[in-house]
């Protein structure tokens, strides 16, 4: 974490009901100008929450018991085993186990984001790099934006925020809840390298570092956030951007609220979704779209988001007025050796009245 992010941010505590400000209580381990290790506390006499700060990313889960469980493994990952006792552990742990589950997560969306860069990479299509092709068809729509720093939900692995970085020149912070992602983007944001496993079949996996670079890094800072639950103040920001995100989380219409709560008038919100629908992430009856194919919409999901930006029955979603709109954008997951998934986004842009 790094201090100016947090004094600029000024992020409030997640759990009490009063805008109470977060402060740095105890540096454990600091590498320049970032924090590694340590935690912040809510300054409300009522509260004293306290949040840690782990491998440089600062926990700011509304109930933290439960964000550690689902990802303990997450948080106890280790990346100096050589790459055979890291085969071992895969082999043993075997298929469907959590650290297989992890290491799948981490080859998918790091091949996306940073295999452009690495130079054992075959050069056949699909290319690595989709997700960046998706943001800078998006950001060309989105045109002038206030003061104010820029904030990226469902970072992953990092590449967009560092994206977003270079093209605004403004303060900028990726959240998102997964540790594992976020730890590689931190240490992307440290050192410009890049280390991880990418599956070639099964639980076979070979490893991969290469340098990568990391322009505007020093405007960047990434931290664990549920988007739903922002602990930011209202405006806090000239730009909202969550790519693949609406049909990933629990209540895709909070997620929309605070967006627009978080937004600076005359801010910009850019959405792109392959309403790829799951209630591993969401109950039914929270997904725009993807049911009642019987009703005025026949199941479509894109009208339905229209309808949400600028909806005139919800104070924070009535702010929002649908600027532009993009289809048909192509974002490849990497599966293994054999296997690549095509998604087309729909992609739009949102301005804050």
């Amino acid at each position: 974490m790094r201090r100016v992010h947090l004094e600029t941010l000024a992020p409030r505590c997640p759990v009490c009901e009063a805008p109470s400000p977060l402060r740095l209580e105890r540096v454990l381990r600091e590498e320049r100008e970032h924090v590694l290790e340590g935690w912040l506390s809510c300054t409300n006499p009522a509260c004293q929450r306290e949040f840690p700060l782990v491998d440089g990313v600062p926990q700011f889960a509304r109930d933290l018991r439960a964000h550690v469980k689902a990802q303990t493994l997450a948080f106890l990952g280790r990346d100096e085993l050589d790459e055979l006792s890291e085969s071992w552990l895969g082999d043993c742990s075997g298929p469907q186990s959590e650290f297989d589950t992890l290491r799948q997560h981490l080859s998918q969306y790091s091949w996306d984001h940073w295999a452009e860069f690495d130079p054992l990479e075959s050069e056949r299509d699909p290319a690595p790099g989709s997700i960046v092709r998706v943001l800078n068809a998006l950001w060309r729509q989105v045109g002038a934006l206030p003061d104010g720093p820029l904030l990226e939900i469902g970072c992953s692995a990092g590449r967009t925020s560092f994206e977003l970085a270079r093209r605004s020149e403004r303060l900028t912070l990726g959240v998102d809840l997964h540790q594992g992602k976020l730890r590689l983007a931190q240490r992307v944001l440290r050192d410009s390298r890049v280390r991880y496993a990418r599956r070639r079949v099964g639980v076979t996996y070979d490893r991969r570092e290469f340098t990568v670079p990391t322009p505007a890094a020093d405007k960047l800072d990434f931290w664990s956030v549920d988007a739903a639950q922002a602990p930011f103040a209202d405006g806090s920001f000239a730009a909202v951007v969550a790519l693949n995100v609406l049909d990933s989380t629990h209540a895709p219409l909070d997620l929309l609220r605070s967006s627009a709560r978080l937004l600076a008038p005359g801010g910009a919100l850019v959405l792109a979704c392959p309403y790829d629908w799951s209630t591993a992430a969401a109950p039914l009856e929270h997904w725009f779209g993807g049911h009642s194919q019987r009703g005025p919409n026949a199941g479509a999901s894109e009208p339905v988001l229209r309808s949400m930006l600028g909806w005139s029955g919800d104070a924070q979603l009535a702010r929002l007025e649908l600027q532009s709109e993009l289809d048909g954008l192509e974002w490849n997951v990497r599966l293994h050796e054999r296997s690549v998934m095509r998604y087309r986004l729909h992609g739009v842009v949102a301005r804050r009245r």
